[in-house]
């Protein structure tokens, strides 16, 4: 967290001591006077709201005025408070949050005009280059950042083992390595147009992109097979080289399209 104002109330032992007073009976009143005690309860019909009892806020807000708050020393006895205690405010951080028992801080930002992976290489240079963290500190970047991280380490395992079963299957459909590779062949051209399209728009590689990249080589194979299927089928009435090419891509022109095109409106939200 940021740092903010922050009322530090710090003991007087010898004074304590000498009044026979203890700390508890100092914080006691502190949070009394500053953050409210409930005195009791009132009722309107079913409803409940809690009696807070504690000074008004001109009061809390001015120091010296704080200062004066008496302290309980006896039964009919009391003690400004400044008197056993010492009162300043200070900048420091409102609370103090813990993470697997270690102290944590977070600073959050929302990066823009940029992508995330590219702001953290840059963030780490000058942290790197202008801050010495003590024994025992460490950075750990979280966040969007490491969601990505994570998602990379999946895709690196999830792609390529995808990719391996879609070759499979379409080997097993086509018996043959030649037409399995060109269909294949499919996938870098679409990628190049999918690239082309980030650009054009101004957009950063992303987990969404990475999962638009994945459904356009599901349909760059797709429209493959659909292709070199209907070619073998041509080839198997009699048809056979440039005139088996231009009938059989005129033929699937329409069908390669429909795929693609619903594909298209339907990404295009994303």
């Amino acid at each position: 967290r940021g740092k903010s104002p922050v009322l530090q109330v710090v003991s007087r032992p010898a004074q304590l001591k000498k009044l026979g007073l203890s700390k508890e009976t100092v914080l006691t009143t502190v949070e009394t006077a500053i953050g409210g005690t409930e005195a009791g309860y009132l009722f309107e019909g079913i409803q409940r709201f809690p009696i807070l009892v504690r000074l008004k806020e001109s009061v809390r807000e001015n120091l010296s005025d704080i200062g004066q708050i008496p302290v309980g020393a006896g039964e009919h006895f009391t003690v400004p408070l400044n008197e056993v205690a010492k009162l300043e405010i200070q900048e420091t951080y409102g609370d103090i949050r813990r993470e697997n028992t270690k102290k944590r801080a977070a600073v959050l930002i929302n990066v823009r005009g940029t992508d995330t992976a590219s702001f953290i290489e840059i963030a780490r240079s000058a942290i790197e280059q202008n801050l010495t963290l003590p024994s025992g500190y460490y950075l750990e970047w979280g966040g969007s950042f490491k969601n990505l991280e994570l998602a990379k380490q999946r895709l690196l395992v999830v792609v390529p083992l995808a990719l391996s079963l879609v070759f499979a299957m379409i080997y097993m459909a086509f018996g043959s390595v030649l037409q399995t590779l060109l269909v294949f062949g499919c996938v870098p051209m679409a990628l190049i147009g999918g690239v082309l399209g980030l650009m054009v728009n101004g957009l950063e590689f992303s987990i969404s992109a990475a999962v638009g990249f994945i459904a356009l080589s599901g349909i760059a194979v797709l429209n493959g097979v659909v292709l070199v299927s209907f070619l073998n089928t041509l080839r198997q009435q009699g048809l056979s080289g440039d005139e088996l090419i231009e009938r059989g891509t005129s033929l699937r022109l329409r069908p390669v399209i429909m795929t693609a095109v619903t594909d298209i409106f339907g990404f295009l939200p994303m």
